[in-house]
């Protein structure tokens, strides 16, 4: 994650304006967020996504 914010950090300092940047980088980070929480499994968690898991964990 650490790498992530550094690059992010440099492309705001180095490029154009932030508006644009955020602009670009939107659908990219709503694409991984998604997969990160609904459609990545892990093992520990019997196989079910994070999403999965929680909803499970609450019924």
């Amino acid at each position: 994650m650490e790498s992530f914010f550094g690059i992010l950090k440099s492309e705001m300092f180095y490029t154009g304006s932030l508006i644009s940047l955020l602009m670009r980088l939107r659908k990219p980070l709503q694409t991984i967020f998604f997969y990160y929480n609904n459609k990545r499994i892990k093992t520990k968690r019997k196989g079910f996504s994070p999403m999965q898991y929680r909803t499970k964990s609450f019924q």
